[in-house]
């Protein structure tokens, strides 16, 4: 009898002991689970801000290089309408002067992007038309406001500020789109619709410089009247013109404003791409990190678990003896 329940009570207390540490680990168990979800889910975000970095990385290649393509073509042709303008005093365009009547109103085209995770490049674009809506509105003009891209569309929209029309070019806008943009906003400024046409943008200067831009299209003014340094370097040159001056332009003028424009579009989705691979490689950094402090909370859960396991362990045993 004695050495049957001498037998049986190594079991009890076994049974005993277990049901403690149930008790016991249950809340450290627990937590490994969390902080182990926690870990797979941050790796699997840091696989997928790797990945758009990746593709942000190479679209902004492909941007970079259709910018690039473009931008000489608009500084000459700027250029050249500049020379020819200085030669032509006294050619007579509501493109170059303004309407001969202000209408207190005046155009405005946003560029945005369509998607996020971009940084702070559509934060500082809507900034800026903020700010310039509130001084036109300051000076009694009436604005209308057209926008490109689908998160300037849902901001206007929050802000309940009204847009006339919406556009939608994507990452790789066609000068042909553009063109049509182009064209209709001449055709109104012609008209005497507006004082003034302006586009808002992210002017991309450098890889780590992008600056939100108000570019005024519409009127183009003279040379002279914005300044000029070429005085000092000596007597402007004068040219002969074939055909006419007044013909260059009124086919130079247009077209100029419309290779501005496409410039515009360009540099935006150059910048687009920057930011978002930029804000990417931020992200996938910060993931990394959360990473490493969640791998060294899991392993002090752990090492609090195998203790507390071996200190049950060794009172069992002692409580056997």
């Amino acid at each position: 009898m004695g050495r049957a329940a001498s037998l049986r009570a190594p079991r009890t207390l076994v049974r005993e002991r277990e049901t403690g540490d149930s008790a016991t680990l249950l809340p450290l168990m627990a937590q490994l689970r969390v902080i182990k979800n926690r870990m797979g889910a941050v790796k699997t975000i840091e696989r997928i801000t790797k990945t758009m970095q990746m593709i942000a990385t190479a679209k902004f290649t492909a941007a970079s290089q259709r910018a690039a393509a473009t931008k000489p073509y608009t500084e000459r042709i700027s250029d050249l309408v500049h020379e020819v303008s200085v030669n032509a005093p006294e050619y007579d365009s509501p493109l170059v002067k303004g309407p001969s009547d202000p209408v207190k109103r005046e155009y405005m085209l946003v560029i945005s992007s369509d998607r996020g995770m971009c940084g702070a490049y559509n934060g500082n674009i809507f900034k800026l038309a903020l700010q310039h809506i509130r001084a036109c509105k300051e000076a009694g003009i009436e604005l209308e406001i057209e926008v490109s891209g689908k998160k300037a569309v849902n901001f206007f929209r929050f802000q309940r500020i009204d847009v006339r029309e919406r556009y939608e070019l994507g990452d790789k806008p066609e000068f042909e789109a553009v063109e049509q943009i182009a064209d209709k906003v001449i055709s109104e400024f012609g008209e005497g619709r507006y004082d003034a046409a302006r586009v808002i943008y992210m002017r991309f200067i450098s890889n780590s410089q992008q600056v939100p831009t108000v570019t005024q299209l519409l009127p183009m003014g003279r040379p002279e009247e914005e300044g000029s340094a070429s005085e000092a370097e000596g007597p402007a040159v004068v040219y002969d013109f074939t055909p006419s001056v007044d013909e260059l332009l009124d086919e130079l003028l247009p077209r100029m404003i419309k290779t501005v424009l496409f410039q515009s579009f360009n540099d935006s989705s150059v910048s687009e791409q920057m930011m978002r691979m930029v804000a990417m490689k931020a992200a996938t950094e910060n993931a990394k990190d959360f990473g490493r402090t969640l791998k060294r909370k899991f392993n002090r859960a752990r090492q609090s678990q195998i203790t507390t396991e071996l200190t049950e362990i060794i009172s069992g045993a002692a409580a056997l003896e």
